[in-house]
């Protein structure tokens, strides 16, 4: 298919067998308005008699070593393979398109996305040693055995494993392909407009050799996806707080809401700021800024004026470009109102804080193409009590916040990646000890950058399963 302009149908998979129902959406290119895809829907009641019908044992006979010899089938599927779409084929170059045509996002970012998946696929073997703490995994094919002159048994949770997924960055689709891997059938719902990346992604599995009852894709309304995360028995959901709430005391349900990253200053790192400026504006603007691991706060005990005014020079001049110049660093909004909705909120709570990138561009954030809207890169400068302090959205967003080194830890408040930038061995000490930090980056590291071998957000393996006490004679 050599254009996503090119009207596609992308299916259900049902079991491993594509279906087309009659309930389907039509997804639109985000600039011109022209149909890209019809999307088949599922209704609660088929998800639910589907999620019944699953062999919950079809992967149990795939040795891990196997299964991690799928996984590197399967990356290379993804980046070089053409796999079945819409009664024909969709290509790799083909995937950049549709994604970039429906999402907004640059095609720049959604092949930086695509590596991130693919070396997940790759190098599951290093994934799934950061998750199991590098016990051997042939472990999870007896279901015990012996692992540095200890015995131990694990035996799975889920019969079936779901995602409900978002449409916010094809990144984060790296974060439940272990499921997989791990021997565990899978069905998901993707976000309305990106079926294309866990399409592909299971496609690619089914490629490699993976039986394809073990998998399931449906794409549904609200009412679906709430019935697949009660049908599993094991669950991730993506979305905001108001999406996640409802789920909060399901533990069953992993939650991956907002994430409230922060680049964290130390006293010493704070006297010698300028030396941070060039990761502060990394954190904030990598990938559109549309991932949890984006940095939506700055913290420093001192010099937060000058910090947020050197922050915002640079991100005063990012630019909203078309989604194939290869320079564009913003995703567009493929629906106005919700920049515009967006934007509106910020004005509205603006009381006792400065823009301090509007200040330095001299005009608003909020930028029209045509049918879609940008939002620019926006810094403010307000106490950390202020509404605006402890913010996160789907754009390039960050306060800047001053505070007493000895307060930060106790006040920073969820926070899924700190990156505490300090030699300070007492500050050190103490965001060592803070329990509200997810993930710790120690030392001039972006929030962005992650390392595979370490979990993200919680700790799937552990979800998925449960270590026993195990004797045998």
């Amino acid at each position: 298919m050599a254009d996503c302009g090119d009207m596609v149908h992308v299916p259900l998979l049902r079991l491993g067998r594509t279906y087309e129902s009659i309930d389907q959406v039509e997804l639109v290119h985000h600039a011109t308005g022209e149909p890209v895809a019809r999307v088949s829907q599922a209704n609660a009641g088929l998800v639910a008699r589907d999620v019944g019908r699953m062999n919950g044992g079809v992967l149990r006979s795939i040795t891990m070593a196997d299964m991690l010899r799928l996984c590197r089938t399967a990356a290379g599927v993804f980046v070089d393979g053409t796999v079945p779409l819409g009664g024909g084929g969709q290509g790799f170059d083909d995937y950049i398109r549709q994604l970039s045509a429906t999402t907004g996002m640059p095609q720049v970012l959604c092949r930086a996305n695509a590596r991130k998946i693919h070396r997940v696929l790759d190098e599951m073997d290093r994934v799934l040693a950061g998750l199991t703490r590098g016990f051997d995994l042939s472990i999870l094919d007896r279901g015990y055995g012996q692992d540095n002159g200890r015995t131990l048994s694990w035996f799975g949770l889920a019969r079936v494993f779901g995602a409900v997924l978002p449409s916010n960055s094809p990144g984060v689709h790296s974060l439940w392909i272990p499921a997989i891997a791990l021997k565990t059938p899978t069905v998901v719902k993707p976000g309305r407009e990106e079926p294309w990346t866990p399409w592909r992604i299971l496609q690619c599995f089914i490629a490699a050799g993976l039986p394809g009852e073990a998998l399931g894709f449906y794409p549904c309304e609200h009412g679906g996806a709430g019935q697949l995360l009660l049908a599993v028995d094991r669950a991730m959901l993506f979305g905001d707080s108001s999406t996640t709430r409802p789920w909060r005391n399901d533990q069953r349900v992993q939650l991956h809401g907002p994430g409230f990253s922060k680049v964290i200053l130390g006293p010493d790192a704070a006297r010698d700021w300028e030396g941070h400026v060039d990761l502060i504006v990394s954190s904030i603007l990598a990938n559109g800024g549309r991932s949890c691991i984006n940095a939506s706060a700055v913290w420093t005990p001192s010099n937060a004026d000058a910090i947020a005014q050197a922050v915002a020079q640079r991100l005063a001049k990012v630019e909203a470009l078309g989604a194939d110049d290869p320079k564009a660093e913003l995703a567009a909004f493929a629906n106005p109102q919700v920049a515009q909705r967006t934007s509106d909120s910020i004005d509205a709570a603006m009381s006792g804080a400065r823009d301090v990138t509007q200040e330095i561009r001299g005009s608003h954030r909020l930028v029209r193409r045509g049918r879609c809207a940008y939002l620019l890169p926006t810094l403010i400068r307000c106490q950390r009590d202020h509404p605006l302090a402890n913010r996160e959205f789907l754009f390039p967003y960050a306060s800047v916040v001053e505070c007493p080194a000895g307060e930060i830890a106790a006040s920073v408040g969820p926070t899924l990646v700190a990156s505490v930038i300090s030699q300070d061995e007492d500050f050190r000490r103490a965001m060592m000890a803070c329990g509200d930090v997810d993930r710790l980056n120690l030392g001039p590291i972006p929030t962005w950058q992650l390392s595979w071998d370490q979990p993200h957000e919680g700790n799937l393996f552990e979800h998925l399963y449960r270590q026993r006490a195990f004797q045998a004679a």
